[in-house]
């Protein structure tokens, strides 16, 4: 091996191992840059209660996550409440009260239909995974059922449409909202959490192929 060779072999392997580390430290860096982010952002919370009850004051130094954890409990707790017939009538009345305030009403109202159609055990969002054609014929992605158009809408299409949200690479919390004759809807036998990965990574964490049985041809 002459000393070119040697010397081109070392440079490729100082790359290798290079963007191995890289391929290592880089999901790992953005992972712990979004929890801080999250717990941050929760621990600002903490602003909201009155000034001799923040943590730092009763414990002399500041804790960080602690916000993000009495926010979590919080939820819990509210959770656990609403759960009785007391918990329930009090959200009913609260809900029954912002709904005659003015501009607030309107919009709480919004945001609840939104978030029960979205968090809801019983909602129909993003429960299924759609193969379509855009944005023009012979282009393909990746889109989510919602539902099905209503209202005036729905007497003006002809025949049977559904609702698809087609998110945008790599950020899929914005995107369009189209409404496609049923007939043009792939449904895919991918699970929302695999298509929202394929999304994310533009294509390069690509799902598994669903396992389809042989049938045996008849004796």
């Amino acid at each position: 091996m002459t000393a070119k060779t040697a010397k081109t072999t070392k440079k490729v392997t100082l790359k290798t191992y290079f963007l191995t580390g890289l391929l290592v430290l880089v999901p790992l860096a953005i992972t712990l840059w979004v929890l801080g982010l999250v717990i941050g952002t929760m621990d600002q919370t903490l602003n909201l209660l009155p000034s001799a009850w923040q943590p730092e004051r009763l414990l002399g130094y500041n804790l960080p996550g602690i916000g993000a954890v009495l926010t979590l409990v919080f939820i819990f707790i509210v959770g656990l409440l609403t759960q009785n017939f007391i918990g329930q009538k009090l959200v009913m009345w609260w809900e029954t009260l912002l709904a005659h305030i003015p501009i607030v009403g309107p919009l709480y109202t919004s945001v609840k239909q939104v978030s029960d159609t979205l968090l809801s055990s019983s909602g129909n969002a993003f429960r299924k995974a759609l193969l379509i054609e855009y944005p023009r014929k012979g282009c393909f992605t990746i889109a989510f059922m919602t539902g099905i158009p209503g209202g005036d809408v729905a007497n003006h299409l002809h025949g049977d449409h559904v609702s698809v949200y087609v998110p945008t690479t790599p950020n899929p919390t914005s995107g369009f909202f189209l409404m496609l004759p049923r007939s043009e809807v792939v449904e895919l036998d991918m699970t929302v959490d695999a298509a929202l990965k394929y999304i994310v990574s533009m294509g390069v964490v690509a799902p598994s192929a669903p396992v389809r049985r042989q049938i045996d041809p008849p004796l």
